[in-house]
């Protein structure tokens, strides 16, 4: 797995890497992390450029959301084991 690009963004890292012609874009939010796979074959050619357009505002804002659920998540799930 080879890192291809990091994007700044202020609520968390974006790290993209390329393995095995697929392009994974991870989302990093202190000790939780998201990923998501691309195909290259799923993409028209632009690369990590056609990647970062994917990922607008909208859907930075469901990735925020989501690290929100699953810290919620998380904690309730541990506070059923004290």
């Amino acid at each position: 797995m080879r890192i291809i690009a990091e994007l700044p963004h202020p609520a968390c890292k974006i790290t993209l890497f390329n393995m095995n012609q697929k392009y994974i874009v991870k989302f990093e939010q202190g000790q939780l992390e998201q990923s998501y796979k691309l195909s290259e074959l799923d993409l028209t050619g632009g690369g990590a450029n056609e990647i970062f357009q994917i990922i607008d505002e909208e859907f930075m804002n469901t990735v925020i959301e989501r690290f929100k659920t699953m810290r919620a998540d998380f904690s309730l799930a541990y506070q059923r084991q004290q």
